[in-house]
């Protein structure tokens, strides 16, 4: 499914933590805690905004991606999802600061699902601070599908007429769990925060009628954030030392989702549900570890 002259190779830039998404993503959460301006410590998970990576638009495939084959492998399989991964947390970096980005591919298996054949991608990254410490260890799964086998949707403008502006995505519950809600224009925000071009999160009739959805999908990365975000309102990660995180299942744009966190023996878990809430078929889950003490001291 890829070729066998493909061979991995690292990828090593110094990059900036851009105070300008970081500013992006406080105004899509718009959950009233303060912007991160440059000094501060970047909350955890955020470097996925703060460094993003736009490509040339001479590069770009038809689905919104890069074309693969230079630092991805080249994989034929059309569909692309970030299935999960594991983040590690050594040192804290600062916004406004310069961190050093080591990526390369880690790993690619071939393998069979309930869909057909798929490829998992591990894509290995670490962001070290100005003196050269290890600050994040993260490995990133991303998984590649064969197109769907039934007919695609047939896009209908009146499915997205109803999905108006949500205001802040999250909402406490009296339950003490979070609403999370979703439109277009948060898809589109996001995506543009993140450099994601990937068009089933902004272009209807190509998510519905070309990659078989029904509707515009909810970035992984997004729901991930906005689990970690209930937990940042609850002043919850002082002292987080690891996040697993992954994504189960599609949600789809409009669609009711709701978080709720639990302890475990070992941390925190916090799950979203999506539409009929039932912890049988979650959309996305974080687990967290903790260290002893929080890391206060700057990078």
């Amino acid at each position: 499914m890829s070729s066998p002259d493909w061979v991995p190779r690292g990828v090593v830039t110094d990059e900036v933590i851009d105070p300008g998404p970081v500013a992006a993503l406080t105004a899509i959460f718009d959950d009233g805690l303060p912007v991160p301006r440059p000094g501060d410590l970047l909350p955890p998970l955020w470097h996925w905004v703060a460094l993003p990576r736009w490509s040339t638009s001479s590069v770009l495939d038809i689905d919104g991606h890069p074309f693969r084959g230079s630092f991805l492998p080249p994989i034929e399989l059309p569909r692309r999802m970030i299935a999960g991964g594991t983040v590690e947390f050594h040192a804290p970096l600062v916004v406004g600061a310069t961190t050093r980005r080591e990526s390369t591919v880690e790993s690619v298996t071939e393998k069979s699902g309930r869909s057909g054949a798929l490829v998992v991608v591990v894509v290995a990254t670490t962001l070290h601070t100005p003196d050269g410490r290890p600050a994040v260890v993260e490995r990133q799964n991303l998984i590649y599908r064969e197109p769907p086998t039934a007919a695609p949707q047939q896009p209908n403008p009146g499915d997205a007429t109803h999905l108006k502006p949500v205001g802040p995505p999250l909402a406490a519950h009296q339950d003490g769990g979070w609403d999370f809600r979703t439109d277009p224009t948060l898809l589109m925000r996001f995506s543009a925060a993140t450099a994601n071009a990937h068009r089933i999160h902004y272009d209807w009739p190509y998510a519905t009628g070309v990659e078989g959805y029904p509707g515009l999908v909810v970035h992984g990365p997004l729901m991930t954030l906005a689990l970690m975000e209930t937990q940042r309102l609850s002043g919850d990660l002082d002292a987080v030392s690891g996040v697993s995180h992954r994504n189960h299942a599609p949600l789809f744009c409009g669609q009711p989702a709701r978080a709720h966190a639990s302890d475990t023996g070992s941390g925190r878990s916090v799950t979203l549900l999506g539409p009929g809430g039932t912890e049988a078929a979650p959309r996305s889950t974080i687990d967290l570890t903790f260290s002893e003490s929080a890391t206060t001291s700057g990078a």
